[in-house]
């Protein structure tokens, strides 16, 4: 056989020990790394301390936590950002167990007494799963990145623009009718044309999807020039910087500087 060893971990949970250690012996002759465990608090600790262990072969029927549960909690420590597939393993055939472990997100289970191979061909199409779903996860969090590397050149440019089109009329401009002939709060003067932009359709109560028809660009972009917004001016939410925009809020900063 040839034995390539896998990068992924198996926790083998079982209460009774003897069938832990024919499992992992059979595993690890075919190319796994195996942490044995005959509790669920054992399983639970090993999978929260040791981020390689992906696959998991769990009995269904312990005292304590069943498998179901077992896998259950080990989703919630794992989260969205670590991936892992479980396996369960039942002395008996009942169909609502079966049908239960599915809907928990178990991917498969196998019968005692167990067919090894059946069961190390079974790991090794988990394994194959696991590997797209990771490329999933690592693709999703780079195109989380590029989207914020997107926002902030669009603000390059648009400051590059600013800078070589001259002097600009009066900042309170930007922000549209709603604030004119009143001074712009200090704070937004920090702001680039675009997120002022943002900024001021805020203002004026329009959602994401509305900015974003109304300024050409996706509603994701919306949602990072707002981050940026709410970042830079310390303010807690959009309800509190639509406030800060408000005429009302412009007409009491022009009566507060006459005095």
């Amino acid at each position: 056989m040839n034995k390539l060893i896998s990068q992924m971990k198996v926790l083998v949970v079982d209460d009774q020990p003897l069938i832990v250690e024919e499992l992992c012996e059979y595993l690890e002759s075919s190319g796994y790394r195996c942490v044995p465990c005959d509790s669920r608090r054992q399983a639970i600790a090993r999978f929260r301390e040791d981020a390689e262990i992906a696959l998991v072969l769990c009995d269904l029927h312990m005292p304590e936590m069943d498998g179901i549960e077992l896998v259950k909690e080990l989703q919630r420590l794992a989260g969205k950002r670590r991936a892992f597939e479980a396996i369960m393993l039942t002395g008996r055939a009942d169909k609502q167990d079966v049908i239960k472990a599915l809907r928990a997100g178990i991917a498969d289970y196998y019968q005692k007494p167990i067919n090894l191979e059946e069961l190390l061909e079974g790991l090794q199409r988990q394994e194959a799963a696991l590997h797209e779903r990771q490329k999933d996860l690592e693709l999703g969090q780079l195109n989380q990145k590029l989207q914020f590397l997107s926002a902030s050149i669009d603000d390059l440019y648009h400051d590059l623009d600013k800078v070589r089109s001259g002097p600009q009329p009066a900042t309170d401009e930007a922000l549209g009718d709603d604030v004119e002939g009143a001074e712009m709060p200090v704070i937004f003067k920090q702001l680039s044309p675009r997120q002022l932009d943002v900024a001021r359709l805020v203002g004026k109560g329009q959602t994401n999807y509305q900015i974003a028809c109304e300024l050409g660009i996706t509603e994701n972009t919306v949602k990072l020039y707002v981050s940026q917004v709410l970042r830079l001016t310390h303010m807690h939410n959009r309800t509190q910087l639509a406030l800060a925009l408000s005429p009302a809020s412009a007409s009491i900063r022009q009566r507060v500087s006459a005095h």
